[in-house]
Protein backbone atom coordinates (compact mmCIF):
# COMPACT_ATOMS: atom_id res chain seq x y z
CA UNK A 1 0.00 0.00 0.00
CA UNK A 2 1.38 3.66 -1.08
CA UNK A 3 1.22 6.03 2.30
CA UNK A 4 0.73 9.95 2.05
CA UNK A 5 2.16 12.73 4.59
CA UNK A 6 1.42 16.26 4.07
CA UNK A 7 2.81 19.09 6.10
CA UNK A 8 0.91 22.30 6.54
CA UNK A 9 2.76 25.63 6.63
CA UNK A 10 3.01 28.87 4.81
CA UNK A 11 5.64 28.91 1.78
CA UNK A 12 4.78 25.17 0.67
CA UNK A 13 4.59 24.58 -2.28
CA UNK A 14 3.31 21.24 -3.72
CA UNK A 15 4.73 21.35 -7.07
CA UNK A 16 7.87 21.97 -5.56
CA UNK A 17 7.95 20.59 -2.12
CA UNK A 18 7.40 17.11 -2.19
CA UNK A 19 9.27 14.24 -2.09
CA UNK A 20 9.08 10.38 -2.36
CA UNK A 21 10.89 7.46 0.08
CA UNK A 22 10.94 3.79 0.12
CA UNK A 23 10.92 3.78 -3.28
CA UNK A 24 7.68 5.29 -4.02
CA UNK A 25 5.70 3.57 -1.12
CA UNK A 26 5.71 6.95 0.50
CA UNK A 27 5.32 10.59 -0.58
CA UNK A 28 5.35 14.08 1.06
CA UNK A 29 4.29 17.13 0.35
CA UNK A 30 4.39 20.66 2.05
CA UNK A 31 0.91 22.64 0.92
CA UNK A 32 0.08 26.10 2.01
CA UNK A 33 -3.61 26.13 2.71
CA UNK A 34 -6.51 23.52 3.16
CA UNK A 35 -7.13 23.82 -0.19
CA UNK A 36 -3.83 22.52 -1.43
CA UNK A 37 -4.22 20.29 0.59
CA UNK A 38 -7.56 18.82 -0.67
CA UNK A 39 -6.69 19.18 -4.43
CA UNK A 40 -3.17 17.23 -3.55
CA UNK A 41 -5.13 14.21 -1.69
CA UNK A 42 -7.35 13.95 -4.43
CA UNK A 43 -4.91 13.50 -6.54
CA UNK A 44 -3.00 10.95 -4.31
CA UNK A 45 -5.49 8.66 -4.17
CA UNK A 46 -6.43 8.90 -7.41
CA UNK A 47 -2.91 8.11 -8.02
CA UNK A 48 -3.14 5.11 -5.67
CA UNK A 49 -2.21 5.90 -2.24
CA UNK A 50 -4.04 4.13 0.23
CA UNK A 51 -3.81 6.17 3.86
CA UNK A 52 -3.02 9.83 4.20
CA UNK A 53 -1.55 11.32 7.30
CA UNK A 54 -1.60 15.05 7.95
CA UNK A 55 0.62 17.24 10.17
CA UNK A 56 -0.56 18.70 13.17
CA UNK A 57 -1.44 21.83 12.13
CA UNK A 58 -4.06 20.88 10.02
CA UNK A 59 -6.55 20.05 13.59
CA UNK A 60 -9.80 18.08 13.09
CA UNK A 61 -11.33 20.75 11.00
CA UNK A 62 -8.58 20.65 8.31
CA UNK A 63 -8.51 16.89 8.53
CA UNK A 64 -12.61 16.39 7.98
CA UNK A 65 -11.57 18.76 4.99
CA UNK A 66 -9.61 16.66 3.50
CA UNK A 67 -11.73 13.45 3.96
CA UNK A 68 -14.68 15.06 2.64
CA UNK A 69 -12.27 16.07 -0.48
CA UNK A 70 -11.25 12.46 -1.27
CA UNK A 71 -14.82 11.17 -0.06
CA UNK A 72 -13.77 9.30 2.70
CA UNK A 73 -12.24 6.80 0.31
CA UNK A 74 -8.66 6.13 2.26
CA UNK A 75 -8.01 6.69 5.74
CA UNK A 76 -6.90 10.32 6.55
CA UNK A 77 -5.43 10.84 10.11
CA UNK A 78 -3.75 13.92 11.68
CA UNK A 79 -0.74 14.24 13.65
CA UNK A 80 -1.27 15.34 17.33
CA UNK A 81 0.35 15.32 21.15
CA UNK A 82 -0.33 14.15 24.75
CA UNK A 83 -1.77 17.05 26.97
CA UNK A 84 0.99 17.20 29.05
CA UNK A 85 2.73 19.09 26.10
CA UNK A 86 0.36 21.46 25.62
CA UNK A 87 2.13 24.12 27.28
CA UNK A 88 5.26 23.56 25.03
CA UNK A 89 3.40 23.30 21.70
CA UNK A 90 1.86 26.98 22.44
CA UNK A 91 5.79 28.38 22.77
CA UNK A 92 6.90 26.53 19.83
CA UNK A 93 3.34 26.98 17.74
CA UNK A 94 0.95 29.94 19.35
CA UNK A 95 -1.98 29.10 20.07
Amino acid sequence: MKFAFISLGPGFDPAVDRADIGGGVQSMTGVSSIEEACAVARSLVAGGVGCIELCGAFGEAGARAVIEAVGNRVPVGYVTHLPEQDGIYREVFGE
